[in-house]
């Protein structure tokens, strides 16, 4: 009855999720529900002690993350470099390879640091132009999207400050760049067969004679659609515009050269960390460098990026500045709460009794901590529809026995943390997803026209892991 009534609550908040509803509110309405049906008398302290805990504790640990990337996502956009990337990258793989194109031009913008949600915005209308241009039908958008920002730039490739690379570094004491070959081998399988998954894809609509509109060749653009941008003309060889072109390229730079610049300082800044009671405030504890610098890294390599961006274009940007800048707050907000949300959903679900019952099984199913942690957070992200939701399910709820394990078969913390970097960018990806709603609503289409290519992605990226995986147990590369 216990497992009964966990799988009741995941399935309820996944059905919720994908109706639509915010999982804000429902989330704990959710975790609640499987408390009440085991113990009636536990719902409010619950709820007070675990649920608003674990969320409280997520927001305060992460919300700067989200917060500044959105940020420098929307400075991104409004400053022109989103469109200069684009210009680039197109004169560099041409017009016609429209595909390789957009997922390039996602992966640089998601490792630099713009968020996922940003992404969709900031390319659609690049997309939807070249799409169009080349004639491939516009159902194949989403998953090409898909491909360039929700996969190996999200969690596999080294030194990404997505969120979903972050959280590891605070359980298992390791940096952003954890297991830097793994990473990259994982990264490389998924965009190899995503593109060749496309590409055919592309060619079988070919060859029936499918276009950007369908079979009939005409129809008309949604709201959003209808937000593309001219890049008919031929490139400029004029010397500041390509000056232009390259320094469009500086913010994303800095982020990486600085995340990487600040990881190394840091700890020679507070080589004994923070004590505050030396400064008489003994109430705030002292603060452990090992479970901090990868964000503070993060964060401090955002705000870089944020002034330079700025400094790109500052007419261009002040023109709507207010309106900009209120937007991505408004979204890092949303974004924040909702996996805090989901985190302290986990939390809850992961004080139950039916819980230790499913990871038992999981554990003696899968006695190789990297297979255990692959596989607990992945289902975890699938059920939840978050991958950031799900790693925090299953690293609050087995982080220690992670810990434990790891050092039992002396397995590089490195390599935990990229192992489970990446499994939460498996099945995360759901029709139940937030960010797989939105690309949909940006994009203008329903799951049943472009659903089945992010799926297909999905798939890469579950198998990425476990090759990866694979690959450190035959040969012990980190």
């Amino acid at each position: 009855m216990d497992l009964v009534i966990i799988i009741l609550a995941l399935g309820l908040l996944m059905l919720i999720a994908y109706r639509g509803f915010s999982v804000i509110l429902f989330a704990p309405l959710c975790a609640l529900l499987a408390v009440i049906l085991t113990e009636p008398s536990y719902a409010l302290p619950f709820f007070s002690n675990i649920f608003m805990e674990k969320m409280v504790g997520f927001i305060k640990n992460y919300f700067p993350v989200f917060l500044l990337g959105a940020v420098f996502g929307k400075l991104v956009e409004m400053s022109g470099i989103a469109e200069s990337i684009a210009k680039t990258i197109i004169n560099l793989v041409g017009r016609k390879r429209a595909i390789l194109a957009i997922v390039l031009m996602c992966a640089i913008l998601t490792y630099s640091g713009v968020s996922l949600f940003v992404v969709a915005f900031a390319v659609y209308p690049f997309a939807a132009n070249l799409f169009r241009e080349a004639n491939i039908p516009k159902r194949l958008i989403p998953g090409t999207i898909a491909l360039g920002a929700l996969s190996f730039t999200m969690d596999a490739m080294p030194g990404t400050p997505q969120i979903q690379n972050v959280i590891p570094t605070s359980f298992f004491k390791t940096d952003i760049y954890a297991a830097p070959i793994l990473g990259i081998i994982g990264s490389l399988f998924v965009l190899c067969l995503g593109l060749l998954y496309l590409e055919r894809r592309r060619k079988k609509a070919q060859s029936v004679g499918e276009g950007y509109f369908g079979f009939n060749g005409a129809g008309e653009e949604t709201a959003v659609a209808a937000e593309t941008v001219n890049m008919s003309a031929a490139p400029s060889t004029n010397s500041a515009s390509i000056g232009r072109q390259v320094l469009a390229f500086v913010p994303l730079i800095l982020v990486g050269v600085a995340n990487k610049f600040f990881t190394i300082s840091i700890p020679k800044w507070y080589p004994e960390g923070f004590d505050f009671s030396k400064l008489g405030l003994e109430a705030f504890g002292k603060v452990d460098l090992a479970t901090v610098t990868g964000i503070w890294s993060v964060e401090l390599a955002l705000v870089l990026g944020i002034l330079t961006a700025l400094a790109y274009d500052w007419k261009r940007v002040t023109s709507g500045f207010q309106q900009g800048i209120n937007a991505s707050i408004g979204g890092a907000l949303l974004a924040a709460m909702n996996t805090g949300s989901e985190y302290g959903f986990g939390g809850v679900i992961a004080s139950l009794p039916g819980f230790a019952t499913v990871r038992d099984s999981i554990s003696h199913t899968f006695t190789n901590p990297l297979i255990n942690g692959a596989v607990t957070t992945n289902v975890l992200a699938g059920i939840t529809g978050s991958a950031s939701g799900g790693m925090g399910i299953a690293l609050s709820a087995m982080g220690d026995k992670y810990i434990q394990a790891i050092t039992q078969y002396n397995i590089p913390p490195e390599v935990m943390h990229r192992v489970v970097a990446m499994a939460s960018g498996g099945m995360d990806s759901l029709p139940h997803n937030g960010a797989v709603i939105t690309l949909l609503a940006v994009t203008g289409l329903t799951h049943k026209q472009a659903y089945g290519d992010i799926f297909a992605v999905t798939i890469f990226k579950t198998l990425a892991c476990f090759f990866v995986i694979l690959v450190y147990s035959l040969t012990g590369l980190v």
